[in-house]
């Protein structure tokens, strides 16, 4: 392979900590993961961020400061036969590092065939993930890794990189390079370095010496070459609040259309159903109940299925879910009680609905003038249920909506006007 056929993004990648963009939280002087690698004994550990910020560039650095035996897998095309020959192969070999990059990717039965080897010792773990490890990891595995948390690199250490790709690059050196304007580069690399380097490489591929590097040109270059959407920058959370705010505003075309753009960048799928889900609670809720039913089934089947059919399902999500009518109410009324427990603390649990499993407890009152609401016309006996600060809270309050005024009725048949229904 010619060095002219390698990418950039390859070429430029660090092997020491100090020729490290940005992260100086995790490698700078006295860091704890520096620390770790510079006494020569680091944890198994998931490295989570955003795509291009480090995570395989920290591995590789480990694994040459450490000197130690270094395998890879991703999670994509490996499975439970891949993991299990690379611990064999560890037995071997002390203080081996087997790095999984997408670790998210791997299933419940490929994650556990990592837990004997990783807790006696036999490797270390560095496994690689864009996605929260608290939902993705699972809990087991996660208990035997440490989380180092990678963030998105800012605008001045990108400005940086490009400089000493720049000066540094023999392909680039070669070349005249004017480094005029980089906002449009900044803002499409959206904090992703490979990102950033791969475009760098594009435009300058692209056009013919001198380079003068403007906004325009980058713009008209990557408009014709690449997709602009990133799934880790500030367009990624532009147009996942595109997409919400469409459903919101019961805009199913709105919606469906920035849907598509997500699909078009390759968004995970998990990703889009996961915030249908919940906003199928948070802004529809009880004024209807099936948008939740629909978005939980959506979240089941995407995961199913995959690309390209899934975009199927997802747009018939996320049209219903548009033209549904709306509520927040059980929202407001989450927010509004956890701020009062906030303010008022642990409050008394009032003695007549408190458990009274032991005689003791009865003499105490436990349960007393408890009332069982299923022996009463309509299963129904007015009783209090609150502490007695917060005697007629109101926290729930029904949408303006058919289904939740038709809640508001039958709690105010029952309640009369106690919480001002």
């Amino acid at each position: 392979m010619t060095k002219s056929s390698i990418p950039l993004a390859e070429r430029l990648r660090p092997a020491t900590l100090n020729a490290l963009a940005g992260q100086l939280h995790l490698t700078g002087k006295g860091s704890i993961l520096r620390t770790a690698i510079e006494n020569g004994k680091v944890p198994s550990m998931i490295l989570w961020g955003p795509p291009g910020v480090g995570k395989t560039t920290i591995a590789n650095i480990i694994a040459q400061t450490l000197q130690v035996p270094f395998y890879t897998l991703s999670a994509i095309n490996s499975g439970v036969k891949d993991v299990r020959e690379v611990i064999e192969m560890a037995k071997t070999q002390p203080n081996a590092i087997l790095f999984i990059d997408e670790i998210h990717r791997f299933n419940k039965g490929q994650q556990d065939a990592l837990l004997g080897a990783v807790e006696n010792g036999t490797i270390i773990l560095i496994g690689a993930t864009t996605e929260n490890p608290s939902f993705e990891v699972n809990s087991a595995l996660l208990s035997r890794c440490q989380v180092y948390v990678l963030k998105p690199l800012e605008e001045i250490a990108l400005i940086d990189l490009l400089n000493h790709a720049i000066e540094t690059d023999d392909i680039l050196r070669a070349k005249k390079i004017e480094l005029k304007e980089t906002a449009a580069l900044i803002k499409i690399s959206g904090g992703d370095a490979r990102k950033l380097l791969n475009l760098l490489e594009l435009v300058t591929e692209t056009l013919a010496d001198p380079i003068c590097i403007t906004d325009e040109i980058v713009m008209q270059i990557a408009q014709q070459r690449i997709a602009i959407y990133d799934k880790s920058g500030e367009q990624h959370y532009d147009i996942i609040s595109a997409l919400i705010k469409s459903i919101r505003g019961s805009d199913p075309n709105g919606a469906v259309y920035w849907l598509a753009r997500m699909i078009e960048g390759g968004e995970d799928v998990k990703f889009i159903a996961r915030r249908l889900l919940i906003l199928a609670s948070e802004d529809i809720g009880n004024a209807n109940p099936n948008a939740l039913l629909l978005a939980n089934a959506t979240f089941d089947a995407v995961n199913k299925i995959g690309y390209p059919e899934s975009r199927i399902i997802l747009s018939q999500c996320v049209t219903y879910l548009a033209s549904s009518a709306k509520s927040n109410a059980s929202y407001m009324a989450i927010n509004e009680a956890i701020s009062a427990v906030q303010k008022q603390g642990d409050l008394q649990v009032p003695l007549h609905i408190r458990n009274a499993p032991t005689q003791l407890m009865k003499k105490l009152n436990y349960g007393k003038d408890y009332t069982y609401s299923h022996n009463y016309e309509n299963n129904f006996t007015p009783q209090e249920y609150l502490p007695d600060e917060l005697k007629g809270t109101a926290f729930y309050k029904p949408g303006n909506n058919p289904r939740e005024q038709e809640l508001q009725k039958y709690l105010k048949t029952l309640w009369k006007e106690k919480y001002g229904y």
